[in-house]
Formats: structure tokens, C-alpha cells, sequence
């Protein structure tokens, strides 16, 4: 079988930033920042002991002990609330980052300001932040960094000393400790900012190319499954043929018995057709009869599910000219699936509305029925999972619905370049709800007029993998 181009499997996730990609687990966890704080707290304990203990220099040591009490507190305050392996988002991070400049210049504030050779610390949650938050945060917090320099370089407390003697430091050695730690703020920032931006690129480029691989690898097998299943039920399905028709031959036209062998016959036409499909998909070449308007494409994805007692409805709208695809019968079955389900669950009526802009496309098949159970609402479209029930054509096979049939669905789909989203409706209205949406040049990719525009899968993959 023909696969897709690399590019249609770069479109058919719905949004390549929004994926994952690792960079939740890039975040900083609230385990390491109490860590560290527990070690700076450790280190500021010691140093405030051993310099009123054992140096004897006079300091204010009630006030010290506060500020370093209160980052005690703040972490076993984050040790209750959150799990070990919690990963904080940008802006609480940001917070406790910021919370820890301002504790430390509290104590720098308490013990000579930037006269204190600990004044260097200025630059550790500095780098923090740089190789964990977004370059936004960093800065923010660097200009919070250096704010409290400047503050600190005219008002402070003396530098602890001798009793009765006074240690007074030129006003240019404050200034070049000034200059020392912005200047070492902007480097730090800006350069372990870039390598843990480099290093972010790295693994989301990592990170897409194994996507890209599993769903290539994915539906190489569907491929295969596919063609195997042809084969395999061509042989059975040319003896049940066979034997309908002589049956067919031998009992009477009319009544229930004719009535029955007829729904036989046709069901029979079906399922050749079907095969005849997976035969052929991705291998059909470019023909001017081949192109179907968005109408064509949705009539006959409609026209076999409307004799089931249930009213199908198509509405269709959007801003220009009505878009035109080229015969695909990945993306018929695939529809067909959707709008077969609907039907099964709906009550009285299917509706499929179809809008479009010069950019996008969207289909939304929505039903009033009962609407997709919550516990499978978020694993819709993964394979065996299935809320079918004894329906009107459940009856027929109470082991049929195992789940597969929507699975296959929004995999065919999505190699069309579509994306698929399920929902329930919103109170108080019941049904399902499910939308596909494309990029217009995705939907209209091999046509085969003139006017086609096809999207050269290098671009794809490059802009997926830049964003």
C-alpha cells in the first residue's frame, strides 16, 4: 500500500504546540525547589550562627532567624500541599523564584547589603529560572534581581563587626558589587537561558520525529491489516454471495422470506464494496472525474444510513467557494463510520453541518441520543474501547462493537490531514457531538485541477518541528 506523505501526518495533529512533547516533565518540580531551599536555609543558619557565636561580630540576630524561619515554613507548607512529583507551571515557579530574591535580600538587608560577600547568591535563582522558565519569567525576575541590588547598595543595616567598632567600606566597592551582580544576571540569563533553549529544541525535534514515526509505523500496520482482511474474507464472502443467490432463485420474491433474502443481498453487495475499498486505498492516481465538491463528498457518505428510521440532516456554509477534494475512499469510510455511529445512537435525528473559510474546513455530526459515556469520553478513537450496546444493528451480532470501527475511522481520517475532537452537548440538550476540522489546502491536497495547491512535506515537518 501507498503511504501518506510524511506532512500528512505532521497536519493531522491538531496542533503541534499543544502536544506535550516532554515539556511538561521539563518543569520544575516542587520537590527540587524545596531541596534547595532546605540546603539554602541549612547554609544561612550556619553562616548567621558561626558570625554571632563563634566570630562574636554584632548583628540582628532575632530578625535574621525570622526571615530564614519563614522560608522553613513556606517549605513544609509546599511539602504538605503538594505530591513530591508535582511539576509546577511557569507562574508559581515564577512566585517562589521571586519569593527567594526577596528573603535573601531581606537577610542582606539585615547584614551590610552589598558589603556582604554573600551577595553573590543574587545570581542562583537567577539561573534557575533561566534553565526552567521561559525567557519572559527571567527576566522579570532579573529585573527583580537587580532592583534589589540598587536598593540595597544605599539602604542597609552595617556589615556586621566587632563589638565597638565600626567596619565602613568605600562607596565604590558597594558600586563595583553593584555592577558585579547585574552583570552577572544578564549573563547567566542569557546564557544558560540559550543553552536550555538549545537543549529544549533538541527534544522537541526528538520528541516530534518519534511522533511522526509511531503514527507512520501505525498505520503501516493498518495497511497491512487491511489488505489482509481482503484476502482473507474475498473467499467466504464469494460462497455466501453464491449461496444467496441460489436461495434467492429457489423461494419466493414476496413476503418476509424474500423481504429478508433481498436485505442479504444487499448487505452482500455492501461488504464486496467495502473490501473493494480496502483494496484500494492510497493507490488510486489523479483523474479530472475524480474530484468531488464538499456536497458530492457528504451525500455519499449519507446516502447508505438514511432508510434507518432516523432523519439525516446536511447543512452546508462558508465564506467563498464550496471546497473540492479528490476522491478518497479512506476519508468516505471514514465519514461513513462517523455518521453510521451517529445514527445507531440517535433518537430522531442527525445533523451535519458543514462550514468552511478560505483557510479551514469543519464537520460537525452531532445526534440526540444519550451522548458519549464520561468514562470513555477522553479515550474516544483508541481501539476497544466501545459504549455500543444491544442496537438496531448490534442485534444482529451481539459480539459486533468491539470498538474498532471508530478507531479505524479517525485514523483514515487524520491521514486525510483531518483533526478529530468528541464532546457531548451542553445542557440541557443530550447527543454526541463530534468535529472534524481541516486546513483547507489540506482537505483539497490531490486534486487534480489546475487551481490544486499542494503543500511540499519538508515545510510541514520543518514548521512543525520550529513551532
Amino acid at each position: 500500500m501507498v503511504s501518506a506523505p510524511l506532512s500528512v501526518y505532521i497536519c493531522s495533529v491538531p496542533d503541534v504546540s499543544e502536544i506535550d512533547l516532554g515539556r511538561r516533565a521539563r518543569r520544575l518540580r516542587v520537590d527540587t525547589i524545596v531541596r534547595l531551599r532546605w540546603l539554602a536555609i541549612a547554609g544561612q543558619s550556619v553562616a548567621v550562627l558561626f558570625t554571632y557565636f563563634v566570630l562574636g561580630f554584632d548583628l540582628p540576630f532575632g530578625l535574621c532567624f525570622l526571615a530564614i524561619a519563614l522560608s522553613a515554613w513556606l517549605n513544609v507548607g509546599l511539602r504538605l500541599r503538594f505530591p513530591v512529583s508535582h511539576r509546577l507551571d511557569d507562574g508559581p515557579a515564577s512566585i517562589l523564584l521571586a519569593y527567594d530574591v526577596v528573603q535573601l535580600s531581606a537577610l542582606l538587608y539585615l547584614t551590610g547589603g552589598l558589603q556582604n560577600p554573600f551577595a553573590i547568591l543574587f545570581l542562583a535563582p537567577v539561573m534557575i529560572s533561566a534553565t526552567s522558565l521561559s525567557p519572559r519569567r527571567t527576566l522579570g525576575l532579573g529585573v527583580l534581581t537587580a532592583a534589589s541590588a540598587t536598593v540595597l547598595a544605599f539602604r542597609h543595616l552595617p556589615l556586621p563587626w566587632f563589638a565597638g567598632a565600626v567596619l565602613t567600606l568605600p562607596f565604590l566597592y558597594s558600586v563595583g558589587i553593584w555592577v558585579a551582580v547585574v552583570l552577572g544576571t544578564v549573563f547567566i540569563g542569557v546564557y544558560a537561558s540559550r543553552v536550555a533553549e538549545e537543549a529544549r529544541r533538541l527534544s522537541d525535534a526528538l520528541a516530534a520525529a518519534e511522533l511522526v514515526l509511531a503514527r507512520e509505523q501505525h498505520l503501516s500496520q493498518l495497511d497491512g491489516y487491511a489488505a489482509a482482511a481482503a484476502h482473507e474474507l474475498g473467499t467466504p464472502l464469494a460462497t455466501i454471495t453464491l449461496v444467496v443467490k441460489e436461495l434467492a432463485s429457489l423461494m419466493p420474491k414476496t413476503g418476509p422470506v424474500g423481504e429478508d433474502l433481498a436485505l442479504v443481498t444487499q448487505e452482500v453487495a455492501r461488504c464486496r464494496a467495502i473490501l473493494g475499498k480496502l483494496a484500494s486505498l492510497g493507490n488510486e492516481e489523479p483523474h479530472p472525474h475524480d474530484d468531488m465538491t464538499l456536497g458530492h463528498l457528504l451525500e455519499e457518505a449519507v446516502e447508505p444510513h438514511r432508510n434507518f428510521g432516523v432523519n439525516v440532516r446536511v447543512d452546508r456554509h462558508g465564506d467563498g467557494p464550496e471546497p473540492v477534494c479528490r476522491r478518497n475512499p479512506g476519508m468516505l469510510y471514514g465519514l461513513g463510520n462517523l455518521i453510521e455511529n451517529a445514527v445507531d445512537f440517535a433518537r430522531t435525528e442527525v445533523r451535519i453541518t458543514a462550514t468552511w473559510t478560505r483557510e479551514r474546513l469543519e464537520i460537525a455530526i452531532e445526534d440526540d441520543g444519550p451522548g458519549f459515556p464520561a468514562h470513555i469520553l477522553l479515550r474516544i478513537g483508541e481501539p476497544y474501547v466501545t459504549s455500543r450496546g444491544l442496537d438496531r444493528r448490534a442485534k444482529i451480532d451481539e459480539d459486533s462493537g468491539l470498538g474498532l470501527g471508530l478507531f479505524i475511522a479517525k485514523t483514515l481520517l487524520e491521514r486525510s490531514g483531518a483533526a478529530l475532537a468528541t464532546r457531548n452537548a451542553d445542557p440541557p440538550a443530550s447527543g454526541a457531538i463530534v468535529t472534524l476540522g481541516w486546513p483547507r489546502i489540506a482537505f483539497e491536497r490531490g486534486r487534480s485541477r489546475g487551481d490544486a495547491v499542494t503543500r511540499r512535506p519538508e515545510t510541514s515537518v520543518k514548521a512543525a518541528i520550529a513551532r
